[in-house]
């Protein structure tokens, strides 16, 4: 009981704002990979 209320063991605030960060980077980098390869490919058509 005592070592709950010393340590707290999830800070949602962090984790939630973390994840959010690393979706977008995520998202982010999908998006940079789907544009690369469709200007390859536009590349190669002309």
């Amino acid at each position: 009981m005592i070592l709950k209320t010393i340590i707290p063991l999830v800070n949602w605030g962090m984790g939630t704002a973390l994840i959010i960060f690393f979706g977008v980077v995520c998202v982010a980098l999908v998006i940079l990979v789907v544009n690369m390869v469709n200007s390859d490919k536009n590349k190669k058509n002309d």
